[in-house]
C-alpha cells in the first residue's frame, strides 16, 4: 500500500514538473516573441524615420533646384530673346482653317425595322388545329398583332424621318459653321493685310497695334507682368513704350532649402541682400534691353527710327502702404545706335549705362527716377492724325486763325487743363506767348509757352530759342506748341535739355478735343519720314 501511494505522489510531481517546464517554455517563447516584436517595431520606426528624413531632404533639394531654376531664368531673359525669332509677325498672326469632319455616327445608322415574325401569335397546333378549335381566338390575336405591328412601323417611320432630318440639320449646321469659320478667317486676314499696309505707310494705330501684339506675345517666366502702352510719332519715326516691370519679389528671397534632422524641419537658406539687389537690377536692365530689341527686330520695314522706353513697377510703398508706380528705368536709343550693340556679349547694366539710360540708383528700394520723356500715352495717341472726316468745312482750321486768336486759344487750353494761364504783351514777350502756373509735379511751377501757328516744319532754332528763354526766366518747363510738326533734331535737342516739351499738330488736336470739346484741323499732314 505504501508503495502504491508513493507511486501516485511521484506521478503527480512529474506532472507538476512537466507543467512548470511547459509554462516556463511558453514564458520564454512569449518573451522572445515580445522582444522580436519590439525589435521589429523599432526597426520599422527607424525605417520610417529614415524614409521621412530622406523624403524631407529630397523635398528640400527639389525646392532648392526650383529656386536655382528660377534664378537661372532671370539670368537669361535677354539671351532667350536673342536666340529666338521675334515674338510674332504679321505673317505669323495670319489665321488658317483646317476643315473639321462631322461625326455622323450618332445619326447615320437607321434603327432596325420591325418584323412581323416578332408580333405574329403562334398558330394553333395538335388536336386543336385538326378539330378547328380556337380559330376565332387565333384570328383575333392575329388582328391585334397586325395592329401593334402597324403602330410599330409607324413609330419606326417617324423615328427614321426624325433621324434623317437631324442628320441633315447637323450637316447644315456643320456647313454653316465651316462657312462662318472661313469667313471669320478671311475677314481677320483681310484686316491684317490692311493693317500691314497701314503699318508700311507709318499709320500710328497700325504701328502701335502691331508692336502691342509683339510685346503681348513675348514669353517671360511666370510672375512677370505683360502690361504696356505704346505711342508712335510718324513725323520722327520714334516710338514711345511704357512697360510694367516685375516687382522686386520676382527675385527669390531664398538661395535654397536645407533639412535639419535634429529638429525635423526644413529651413530657408537666405539669399544675401546684396545679391538680391544685384539680380533685380540685372532683371530690370535685361527687360529694358529686351523690349527695345523686340520692338526693333519686329520692324522689318524700318518704320521705327528710335525707341524711348519708360519702365514702371506697380507696387506698394513700404512707408505709406499706398499703391505707387515709380519709374525705375528710362532710355532713348536710335535704331542705328542700338544696332551697333552685340547684345549677346554685353553686361546689361553696363549696356544701359553706355546708352545714357537713367536707372534708379536703388531699384530694389523702389527709388524713382524722372523719365527722359514724360507723357500720358492715353492722350498721346495719334490715331486720328491721318483721318479725313466728312464735314471739314464745319471744323475750325487752326492755321486760319490770327496769331492773337491762336495764342488766346492756347491760353484757354491750359486753363481748361487746370492751370492758371495768362497771355503776354506782344511787344514785351521775349518770344513768350503765354505763362502758366501749376502745382502739378509735371510742370512743377512756372511754365513758359510758345505757340507757332505754322503750316511747315518748325526749325530747331525755335526750340533752341525757347531753351534760352526758359533758362533766362528760370522757368520749370518750356512748352512749344505748333499746328505743324518738328524734326528729329528738335526732338533730340528737347530730349537732351530735359525741361522742354514739344507738342505737334496731332497732339494739339487731341488736347483741344478733350479739354475744350472742339474738333479742329491743326494744319497740313506732316511728311512721312524715310526709313533708315
Amino acid at each position: 500500500m505504501a508503495r502504491s501511494g508513493g507511486g501516485r505522489g511521484s506521478e503527480y510531481e512529474r506532472q507538476q514538473q512537466a507543467l512548470r517546464r511547459t509554462q516556463e517554455q511558453q514564458a520564454r517563447q512569449a518573451e522572445r516573441a515580445r522582444k522580436a516584436a519590439e525589435a521589429a517595431s523599432k526597426k520599422r520606426e527607424r525605417e520610417r524615420k529614415a524614409a521621412h528624413e530622406q523624403q524631407q531632404a529630397e523635398l528640400a533639394r527639389a525646392r532648392t533646384i526650383g529656386v536655382e531654376h528660377e534664378v537661372e531664368q532671370l539670368g537669361k531673359l535677354l539671351r532667350d530673346a536673342l536666340v529666338s525669332d521675334p515674338p510674332t509677325s504679321f505673317e505669323r498672326r495670319r489665321r488658317t482653317h483646317v476643315p473639321g469632319a462631322l461625326d455622323e455616327r450618332a445619326w447615320s445608322r437607321p434603327e432596325p425595322a420591325p418584323r412581323w415574325e416578332e408580333f405574329a401569335p403562334p398558330e394553333p397546333g395538335g388536336l386543336s388545329a385538326v378539330l378547328g378549335l380556337g380559330r376565332k381566338r387565333y384570328e383575333a390575336e392575329v388582328a391585334a398583332a397586325r395592329a401593334r405591328f402597324g403602330e410599330a412601323e409607324e413609330r419606326h417611320q417617324r423615328a427614321e424621318e426624325k433621324r434623317r432630318a437631324t442628320l441633315e440639320r447637323k450637316r447644315a449646321d456643320h456647313r454653316q459653321a465651316e462657312q462662318r469659320a472661313l469667313a471669320e478667317m478671311k475677314a481677320f486676314n483681310d484686316q491684317l493685310d490692311e493693317d500691314r499696309e497701314a503699318y508700311r505707310s507709318g499709320d500710328p494705330a497700325a504701328v502701335e497695334g502691331h508692336l502691342g501684339a509683339v510685346l503681348d506675345a513675348s514669353s517671360y517666366p511666370e510672375g512677370f507682368p505683360h502690361r504696356h502702352r505704346i505711342a508712335f510719332r510718324p513725323a520722327t519715326g520714334d516710338v514711345l513704350v511704357e512697360i510694367q516691370l516685375p516687382p522686386e519679389a520676382i527675385v527669390p528671397a531664398a538661395r535654397g532649402y536645407k533639412y535639419v534632422k535634429t529638429r525635423d524641419e526644413t529651413t530657408v537658406v537666405p539669399r544675401a541682400e546684396k545679391e538680391r539687389k544685384e539680380l533685380y537690377s540685372s532683371v530690370l536692365a535685361q527687360v529694358a534691353l529686351r523690349t527695345v530689341h523686340e520692338v526693333l527686330t519686329s520692324d522689318p520695314d524700318r518704320i521705327i527710327s528710335g525707341v524711348t522706353l519708360n519702365g514702371h513697377v506697380n507696387t506698394i510703398d513700404r512707408a505709406t502702404g499706398q499703391e505707387v508706380s515709380p519709374c525705375l528705368v528710362t532710355l532713348s536709343a536710335s535704331r542705328d545706335q542700338f544696332g551697333t550693340l552685340r547684345l549677346s556679349q554685353v553686361d546689361p547694366a553696363a549696356c544701359l549705362k553706355g546708352l545714357n539710360a537713367l536707372v534708379s540708383p536703388n531699384p530694389y528700394d523702389l527709388e524713382p527716377i524722372k523719365p527722359i520723356i514724360e507723357f500720358d500715352l492715353s492722350k498721346y495717341r495719334l490715331m486720328d492724325s491721318m483721318d479725313v472726316v466728312a464735314g471739314l468745312d464745319s471744323r475750325p482750321v487752326l492755321v486760319k486763325l490770327t496769331p492773337t486768336e491762336f495764342e488766346h486759344l492756347i491760353r484757354q487750353l491750359f486753363e481748361a487743363i487746370g492751370m492758371e494761364a495768362w497771355n503776354t504783351q506782344a511787344s514785351k514777350d521775349e518770344g513768350v506767348d503765354a505763362v502758366a502756373v501749376s502745382k502739378d509735379p509735371v510742370f512743377n511751377g512756372e511754365c513758359i509757352i510758345q505757340a507757332k501757328r505754322y503750316s511747315k516744319l518748325v526749325g530747331v532754332e525755335s526750340v533752341q530759342a525757347l531753351a534760352g528763354v526758359v533758362e533766362h526766366k528760370r522757368a520749370a518747363k518750356g512748352v512749344l506748341i505748333t499746328t505743324s510738326w518738328f524734326g528729329r533734331a528738335s526732338h533730340d535737342f528737347a530730349r537732351q535739355h530735359g525741361r522742354l516739351q514739344l507738342i505737334e499738330g496731332p497732339e494739339l488736336k487731341y488736347l483741344i478735343k478733350e479739354h475744350l470739346g472742339k474738333d479742329v484741323i491743326p494744319g497740313p499732314v506732316p511728311p512721312k519720314r524715310r526709313p533708315r
